[in-house]
């Protein structure tokens, strides 16, 4: 059973299908990349001792109890199951699951499995009339889409920090150059900076290329204890470290506005961190390491701009410094600190239950070396974050 001493878990299997548009159902996606998953691990479904599934709430009952169809579909095997949703997090609220049945000793091998067959176009809320719902107000009343909540973190970005859209363009570039050899990938063309801005404006600042499209696709995880990993044969396993799925600090719980206790009669005993930057943080406490010990990033990029901001709230730089450190080639790769290698959002598109899966396989592929053709370079240790609705966001460090 897993060693109490330490709350490290083994990534002993990863798999995906191919981002796309491919019109099936998500549970065939799932199950390819569940099988894939099985087969890198050397492990046999009927080992499996826990199933945890990230859910689609777009695919109907079975997207909602996801855990059971992906049991159901692999031939019930008498696993215990979890299904969880918390919107862009979900996949990492499933391995998150999959890791405390591992740590708890109620299982020694977790399958973790996430596939979503997206809607064309923009996501809309879901659930139908629901007015005591911010994201359904958001829609409805205001006409805030999705692209213009992005828009106007952009424009942020722009007043605060002077970035441009060059910088926006500069990143849509890069992340295209990474995807190109990418198997998974949905987008593999390299892109120009004068295509992105030729591109149609979806939502100004932000064109058609600054921000990512809706996909299908499927990715899933063989999660281990330590000491299964041993036994199987596996001596230096990629490893979890740390896994955060906090929620937003009081007053600052969704952007890092003015220090709130300066601006109010309400007294703080110190300055409360960006939603995003403690998501990272409690992550590198529970890893015991720090940003400059990373070796590369997967981060959530749903626009270009995002991705700047990314840079600041897990520590490659400072407040307002995101544009420099892009503009050096750092988070290019062969640079310091290579952000989406994979690719990221611009390449894959959204399957929102899939995401955070999909980034620990590039975790996993890149730690082993097994990259091909956009490996960073003596990859050590790698984070990935996701920042989901109403408070979901997560952040996962994985190591050698």
């Amino acid at each position: 059973m897993p060693d109490t001493n330490n709350r490290d878990i083994a990534v002993l299997g990863a798999g995906m299908h191919q981002w796309g548009k491919w019109g099936r159902n998500f549970v065939e996606y799932g199950l390819v990349a569940a099988r894939a998953a099985l087969a890198d691990a050397g492990v046999d479904h009927r080992d499996v001792g826990y199933i945890a599934g990230a859910d689609t709430i777009r695919n109907g009952y079975p997207g909602f109890v996801s855990g059971a169809t992906f049991a159901q579909a692999l031939g019930w095997s008498g696993a215990r199951i979890s299904s969880s949703y918390a919107a862009c997090a979900s996949g990492a609220q499933a391995i998150a699951n999959a890791r405390a049945q591992i740590l708890a000793g109620l299982t020694d091998v977790a399958l973790v499995i996430g596939a979503d067959a997206a809607p064309k176009g923009f996501f809309q809320p879901v659930g139908g009339e629901r007015r005591d719902d911010p994201d359904w107000l958001r829609f409805h009343l205001l006409g805030a889409t999705n692209p213009i909540y992005f828009a106007l973190y952009a424009r942020r970005r722009m007043a605060l920090h002077g970035a441009t859209l060059d910088d926006f363009a500069a990143v849509k570039v890069k992340n295209a150059k990474h995807g190109l050899n990418n198997p998974y990938a949905r987008y593999r063309k390299e892109v120009s900076a004068e295509e992105v801005a030729a591109s149609a404006i979806v939502s100004d600042p932000l064109r058609l290329l600054d921000i990512c499209a809706t996909s299908d696709g499927g990715a899933a995880l063989v999660l281990t204890s330590m000491e299964y990993a041993r036994r199987h044969g596996t001596s230096d396993p990629v490893r979890i470290r740390g896994l955060s799925t906090v929620t937003p600090t009081f007053p600052k719980t969704v952007l890092d506005l003015p220090d709130f206790a300066t601006d109010s009669a309400v007294a703080f005993d110190e300055p409360s961190r960006p939603f995003r930057a403690a998501i990272a943080d409690a992550a590198y406490e529970e890893a015991g390491i720090g940003p400059s010990e990373l070796s590369f990033a997967e981060v959530y990029d749903l626009s270009t701009a995002l991705e700047l901001d990314w840079y600041e709230d897990i520590g490659l730089c400072e407040v307002g410094g995101a544009e420099e450190l892009l503009r050096s080639g750092a988070t290019t790769l062969g640079g310091r600190v290579p952000v989406n290698p994979s690719g990221g959002l611009a390449c894959f598109g959204e399957a929102i239950p899939a995401q955070a899966i999909a980034q620990i396989c590039e975790l996993t592929w890149q730690l082993r070396g097994q990259a091909d053709g956009r490996q960073v370079e003596n990859a050590q240790a790698g984070i990935a974050v996701n920042q989901g609705l109403f408070g979901h966001g997560s952040a996962i460090i994985a190591t050698r």
